[in-house]
């Protein structure tokens, strides 16, 4: 457990969490579609159990944490490293929140945990966000934190209504 504020906690991300997960997915699918693909592909308890397992179930040497936020003891969404790359101490950083979770400053806490974790636990050397194009409130987040930004990859993520283009934002140690 991540103890990001008196009302934050970061908690590891394990297969007993798959019904909450699924039913946040589910009650917010309106508003987690347009930026997100996994929502389209989530029918069931079954998918996120799939997902949870491809997560959890590689050795903890190449396993990237996810993390279930808890804001005031209520689920408010995931938030974790992908992709972590050991060799070049690198990781990217996702999130989401369920709609009614948004504008507390939730994600804008809980990356800066994971940033200063990542510098000072993993020794990794450069954090990077991707945001959809288009997705304000996402982007606003590496902003605020002084993240760097680098530039747009075109049609870096495959959606249910085409390819998305992401903003690619970057922080590094020294920054």
């Amino acid at each position: 457990m991540l103890i990001v504020s008196s009302h934050i906690k970061l908690e590891r991300l394990n297969i007993t969490h798959a019904f909450l997960i699924f039913q946040a997915i589910d009650q917010n699918r309106e508003f987690l579609s347009p930026w997100l693909p996994f929502v389209q592909d989530t029918h069931s308890q079954a998918d996120t159990e799939a997902f949870i397992q491809s997560v959890t179930g590689s050795s903890s040497n190449n396993r990237d944490d996810v993390f279930l936020i808890w804001y005031k003891e209520h689920f408010a969404g995931l938030i974790g490293y992908k992709d972590t790359d050991r060799v070049n101490l690198k990781t990217e950083i996702g999130y989401w929140l369920v709609e009614n979770m948004s504008g507390k400053g939730i994600i804008t806490r809980s990356v800066k945990e994971l940033v200063d974790y990542a510098f000072s636990q993993m020794n990794m050397n450069r954090i990077q966000i991707k945001c959809a194009v288009g997705n304000t409130k996402s982007s606003a987040i590496p902003k605020r934190l002084g993240f760097a930004f680098e530039g747009v990859e075109r049609a870096g993520e495959k959606h249910h209504s085409g390819y998305l283009d992401l903003e690619i934002y970057s922080i590094l140690k020294n920054d």
